[in-house]
């Protein structure tokens, strides 16, 4: 008899820690995002495409501040074929002087997006994108705050993301251009998250998911859709993206 009681005890106890780490403490309403799917577009770096007008901008609160206040916006569409991505950052001062793929951009400005497609399994997908439009996408295998990313292999054709980015500009007269904000624009393919599970989705669809930012004004400030408690890779507390 004391063996079953323990196995019993065992099974529950696996039960709601599975549970717990799947619902990740996430359950208010402002930290699930619904996407709507319509059909592909040319990605401009400005979100001029008419399919983002029927997106919402969500504003990213400002996590940390060690330089200066500015506003930061996101949006999110998909398709048959991937997924798409609009940042929006106010800013008086780029920050970035790293030109290639690939390299430790996240210790200048930057925008991040991760997606955590299962629940099962502490891997998620990593976008990063510069102001200059340097991309930084990998894989990355997380064992309970232990994670490193992954490069893609193969990563060509289909699998690769389209990406731009804008500087906007207040001309002046007599005096130097003002930097006002910049914008980042990428698709990520769902081809390139193979074999990641439920990818492609569906409707009804759910991703536990974070939408970050990094600045480096007079000192490095941050932002972030839901708020995590040690770094961005903080994945259980992820917020959830819903496929309609």
């Amino acid at each position: 008899m004391i063996y079953r009681f323990l196995f019993l005890l065992f099974v529950l106890s696996s039960h709601d820690f599975i549970n717990a780490q799947s619902a990740g403490a996430v359950v208010k309403e402002d930290s699930i995002l619904k996407i709507q799917k319509i059909s592909d577009f040319e990605v401009t770096g400005d979100g001029t495409s008419q399919n983002w007008e029927s997106a919402k901008w969500i504003t990213l609160p400002q996590r940390k501040n060690d330089g200066a206040v500015y506003q930061t916006q996101m949006k999110l569409l998909y398709s048959d074929e991937g997924i798409y991505c609009l940042f929006k950052c106010d800013d008086k001062k780029i920050t970035a002087t790293l030109k290639g793929d690939f390299l430790d951009i996240y210790n200048e400005d930057v925008v991040e997006v991760f997606f955590w497609t299962d629940e099962k399994m502490p891997v998620y997908f990593e976008y990063e994108l510069s102001p200059l439009n340097y991309e930084l996408p990998i894989l990355v295998p997380n064992n309970k705050g232990d994670f490193f990313g992954w490069r893609p292999w193969h990563y060509e054709g289909n699998r690769r993301t389209r990406h731009a980015t804008r500087i906007n500009m207040n001309k002046k007269e007599n005096a130097a251009d003002e930097i006002t904000f910049w914008t980042a624009e990428f698709f990520i393919p769902f081809a390139l998250l193979k074999p990641m599970a439920n990818v492609p989705p569906k409707k009804g669809t759910q991703w536990r998911a974070n939408f970050c930012r990094i600045d480096y004004d007079n000192g490095r400030s941050t932002w972030s859709w839901q708020k995590t408690r040690t770094s961005f890779h903080d994945y259980e507390k992820f917020g959830t993206v819903l496929f309609e």
